[in-house]
């Protein structure tokens, strides 16, 4: 699906065509804000259940929620504490007792904290894109965000990309969420690109098991919140802890 007369660079040994980024975390700065909504969410969810349960910690933030689509970071965050709640619906409301309205809850959190403070691109991913864009390398967003739209825009970087996955099109093209591999697969396909000829960028530890499991060229883990060791047992072949940091060789 290319070749090496294609527009390329080299990290390491591995020839690259495409450039797969998450976004928050990677792109934007908007981990900080997500774990914040997160943290209100389920901390006003255990104080109402009264049975004393521990809050929600930034280790709970990492391992069950960070870099899945809302609905499965719900699920995986109660399975964690072995607390039993309805699924629910898409079209819940927030104040539903259920999964699915715990999750349009937090969006709606996350929307306020965004509204409030704001996001900053990271300067390091933002120069990376702009060299690879110069060199004619194509360049893909693939984020579990269904505001990803609000995001860049926010961050001024709504046309830095050449094809873009996010939560909406998991939700209309029924893929599964990170760990698994299908929106990073979704992404080479809108660059045209097999999976072995891309690099899939990623702070989450679920998304680096997604581009190990999709067979991806190269997985680079972005190391923000000091968890370099396990971005490498996830499947990490390099882990950087800021993009202006990325060995990529070009020409």
């Amino acid at each position: 699906m290319s070749s090496e007369s294609d527009p390329h660079v080299r990290i390491g040994d591995t020839v690259c065509s495409g450039f797969l980024f998450d976004m928050d975390g990677v792109v934007t700065d908007t981990a900080r804000v997500h774990e914040r909504a997160w943290a209100r969410l389920f901390d006003e969810f255990l104080d109402e259940r009264g049975a004393g349960d521990p809050h929600f910690t930034t280790d709970d933030y990492l391992n069950y929620v960070d870099g899945r689509p809302r609905v499965d970071g719900v699920a995986s965050f109660l399975a964690s504490r072995s607390i039993d709640l309805a699924h629910g619906a898409a079209s819940d409301p927030p104040d539903a007792n259920t999964v699915c309205g715990l999750a349009a809850r937090k969006d709606a959190l996350f929307l306020h904290e965004l509204d409030a403070h704001g996001v900053d691109a990271f300067p390091g991913t933002v120069a990376l894109i702009g060299r690879l864009r110069e060199a004619g390398v194509p360049v893909a967003l693939v984020t579990a965000s269904r505001n990803a739209e609000r995001v860049l825009t926010a961050a001024g970087l709504v046309d830095s990309f050449d094809a873009r996955v996010d939560g909406i099109d998991v939700d209309n093209l029924a893929l599964a969420g990170k760990p698994d591999p299908a929106t990073y697969l979704e992404g080479a396909r809108r660059l045209g690109l097999s999976a072995d000829r891309c690099v899939v960028l990623e702070d989450a530890i679920a998304g680096v098991e997604a581009g190990r499991r999709g067979g991806f060229g190269v997985v680079v883990g972005v190391d923000r919140t000091h968890h370099a060791d396990a971005l490498r047992a996830a499947g990490a072949d390099v882990v950087v802890s800021d993009l202006g940091d990325l060995e990529v060789r070009f020409g």
